[in-house]
């Protein structure tokens, strides 16, 4: 009769260790994991030109030489394209092939620690501002450049809106599921704020400052409000709800300077492949009247 209450005893004490490791993985080592992982170095291999472009070289204030591809406008319009995170201008060939056929000169970057750029990786962007600037600098020193616009994919999304009140020259931005980097941008949508919500979160990003030593920069919000002329174009994910309700928010708080395109069981930046037709002609009408109809 001893041996059951022991064996009882036993299968207690290993539900319990299993239950604190598995919590342990949770909360703690997935999330430190997910940062470490964010500062890795982010080297997509990038082909060869594309037709009709040059390849040049960019740098930011801070003395990092950046990697791009060119090709100058026919409608004297300009867009700074960026990539998602860990990828580079590779993947958005496409892209730069439907922006050059609507006669918008390209300038597609790979952001530090991506693809051929120097510079340390942090796949969240935190310093991606220094990078538009670079862009936005290289294109005002273009005499047919007359107007700036972005295209921006996940993480290069954020980039643009998080510098646009920094450079209030690029007039449009379009960005491709756009969401947050930071745990003040994370708490801006109230779904998020209790801490069971965003726990695993703030250790991701708390790991991230502490292995790069970079602070998180603006909030997306403030800065797009902080840009009173830039009009945005924001296409969200309808297969994501979180990318959707984060991009709500954007458009809500931006009023009238915000249009929003949730594209129906599109998964992330998956609505270019989804609705080719479509999203190409929301970007040539969106590009069009802000920065080639003016």
């Amino acid at each position: 009769m001893t041996h059951k209450p022991l064996k009882l005893k036993r299968t207690l004490r290993g539900f319990g260790i299993a239950l604190l490791a598995a919590l342990g993985l949770l909360y703690l080592a997935l999330p430190i994991g997910m940062g470490i992982y964010t500062v890795l170095p982010g080297r997509e291999v990038v082909g060869g030109l594309p037709e009709g472009f040059e390849q040049v070289k960019l740098e930011t204030e801070d003395g990092v030489r950046l990697a791009a591809w060119y090709r100058p406008p026919e409608n004297g319009a300009a867009i700074i394209l960026i990539h998602g995170a860990g990828a580079s201008r590779e993947s958005l060939r496409p892209y730069a092939k439907m922006l050059a056929e609507q006669g918008y000169g390209v300038l597609a970057l790979d952001l530090r620690g991506h693809g051929e750029s120097e510079g340390k990786t942090n796949r969240l962007g935190w310093q991606g501002t220094r990078d538009v600037g670079a862009a936005v600098d290289f294109l005002q020193g273009r005499s047919e450049v007359q107007s700036i616009g972005g295209l921006g994919l996940s993480m290069g999304g954020e980039v643009l809106l998080g510098a646009a009140g920094d450079y209030p020259e690029i007039q449009a931005i379009a960005t491709d599921g756009a969401t947050r980097r930071s745990t003040e941008e994370l708490l801006a949508l109230e779904s998020e704020r209790p801490l069971v919500r965003n726990y695993t979160a703030r250790v991701m990003y708390a790991t991230v400052r502490l292995l790069s030593g970079d602070a998180p920069p603006q909030p997306l919000l403030e800065s797009m409000m902080a840009s009173e002329s830039t009009r945005f174009l924001l296409i969200a994910a309808g297969g994501n709800d979180l990318e959707t309700a984060f991009n709500q928010l954007f458009a809500t708080t931006l009023g009238e300077r915000a249009s929003l395109w949730i594209a129906p069981q599109a998964e992330h930046t998956g609505a270019f492949h989804l609705y080719p037709d479509e999203y190409e002609r929301r970007l040539s009408d969106f590009f069009q009247s802000g920065l080639v109809g003016k």
